[in-house]
């Protein structure tokens, strides 16, 4: 089969288009015909670079989260999948400590998909059984990676995490990204009044067009916290979703968080060095929590709301062939899309115009 493999850390160059075997099944896991797989920040241009804190043996298949339709299948398996079936794969592989029902607190989360096993930039890809879930019908290959990818760990931050609550108000930064879009729709599920901000004019104006936030802030050139302020009557908002990092931006994010309020965080891709006002922090006693997960039933609660087609994809930018995943890489790490990127084997050198 066609895969892009990392022989060594380094600039999008070190992602070769290469023919290698194409897996087999072991018991318990599946082998998938693989259709979409995004291109990803941190698990990506980071683990490319060498810079992420789990390092796999090299030379190594990135792709943490590929979805596509079982082709094989090994033994032991319990969900009762068929040859055919449409599935999405979730990136942390639960431990054997892992309780049933919280593996976002999994302690001993330290296996992921795509990078302590081969992963999706690859033609077919074996993935464990448990990691693998339906895809619904109503959803085309690039939704269903691109909600899977983030709806669920949106349900998680502020269901589980933020425990937000009907009536609260709630500040989403970065607003049209993956897991921020889907930030919007899940507090506007929630019964919360949404203020969506964002670095342009037209991805503000996109979170309220089409994500459904209430209200909007450019915080590139407006005064974040004193146009939140200004919304919430001087109460400021009761949660934050902050999965940028910004320093710059920073500042007013928690600026615009009031009494007793909540900041969750799953990510930092704008850095993740901030400076903190401990003073104001316990004055007015709010938490700032970490969550880069979420359980299982957060998964099921993700596809059941996809199902029913009250739920947009967060935006996808553009679909590049398995080939070009150096450009692809390139592009992500220049910030170019308005989106998610993601990449297609099917439209690789040898299928140009996919099956």
């Amino acid at each position: 089969m066609k895969a892009i493999v990392l022989r060594e850390y380094g600039g999008p160059e070190m992602l070769r288009f290469e023919d290698v075997a194409t897996p087999e099944p072991k018991p318990g896991e599946i082998l998938i015909k693989v259709r979409n797989v995004s291109v990803n920040v941190t698990l990506d241009i980071i683990l490319r670079k060498g810079l992420y804190p789990m390092k796999p043996t090299l030379p190594h298949v990135m792709g943490t989260d590929p979805v596509g339709e079982i082709v094989a299948l090994g033994g032991g398996l319990s969900k009762n999948f068929r040859i055919g079936d449409r599935v999405a794969v979730h990136t942390p592989m639960p431990s054997p400590d892992c309780v049933p029902g919280q593996e976002a607190d999994d302690p001993g989360i330290d296996r992921l998909f795509g990078i302590h096993c081969w992963g999706g930039y690859a033609e077919y890809a074996a993935i464990p059984e448990a990691n693998a879930f339906p895809i619904p019908e109503n959803l085309s290959y690039p939704e269903a990676t691109v909600i899977m990818r983030h709806l669920p760990t949106a349900r998680h931050m502020l269901y589980r995490k933020a425990e937000l609550k009907e009536g609260e108000w709630v500040l989403i930064m970065g607003a049209t990204g993956g897991l921020a879009s889907c930030c919007v729709q899940v507090a506007k599920r929630m019964g919360a009044t949404v203020i969506a901000a964002a670095g342009a004019d037209d991805r503000v104006k996109k979170a309220i067009d089409i994500f459904g936030a209430d209200h909007g802030v450019n915080y590139r050139n407006q005064d974040l916290a004193a146009q939140v302020m200004e919304l919430t009557g001087g109460r400021g908002v009761n949660v934050v979703t902050d999965s940028i990092g910004d320093a710059e931006l920073w500042p007013g994010a928690m600026g615009s968080l009031g009494k007793l309020g909540r900041l969750v965080t799953a990510g930092a891709h704008g850095g993740g060095q901030v400076t903190l006002d401990l003073r104001m922090m316990y004055i007015k006693r709010q938490r700032i929590i970490g969550t880069p997960g979420c359980d299982f039933a957060d998964i099921e609660w993700a596809l059941d709301a996809a199902r029913d087609g009250s739920i947009h994809a967060p935006i996808v930018d553009r679909i590049m062939p398995l080939h070009e995943a150096a450009q692809a890489h390139k592009l992500v790490e220049g910030r170019v899309p308005v989106g998610k990127l993601l990449l297609d084997p099917t439209l690789s050198a040898d299928h140009p115009t996919g099956d």
